[in-house]
């Protein structure tokens, strides 16, 4: 049985066109001699939204959004998906020099450069013979 409201016509319409698409943090690593980078798709989300933290070599990035009801003048919602998204996604990168990293959010893609930590090699050591 078809329902026959206007709020089921625009559902149908909705999936037609739009269909289920998992949501994540979609990104690219790349590595150098001196450091990593990591670039996030975060489409939508502002820099206060998102939260960026290292812990015992994993790095982890939140990103929470709450709209505010908005409700407002002569109209109301029939359909409201863009209320609330949480994302969350932890990389592990091991020792790094976590006083250096640097994070950027633009044009809704989050970079972070991630600088490895100098490997001091011991120093060699002249023993000399009797």
């Amino acid at each position: 049985m078809k329902k026959n409201n206007a709020l089921s016509l625009f559902d149908d319409m909705f999936e037609t066109f739009f269909p289920s698409v998992r949501e994540d943090m979609k990104s690219d690593v790349k590595e150098n001699e001196n450091e990593y980078e990591i670039d996030i798709e975060l489409p939508g989300f502002k820099k206060e939204e998102v939260n960026v933290s290292i812990d015992d070599g994993y790095l982890t990035v939140k990103a929470e959004h709450k709209a505010e009801d908005k409700n407002e003048g002569n109209h109301k919602y029939i359909r409201q998906e863009r209320s609330y998204r949480a994302l969350e996604r932890s990389y592990y990168v091991g020792d790094v020099n976590e006083d250096a990293i640097k994070a950027k959010l633009e044009s809704g893609v989050l970079t972070l450069s991630i600088p490895k930590k100098e490997i001091v090699k011991p120093q060699e050591t002249h023993i000399a013979i009797e």
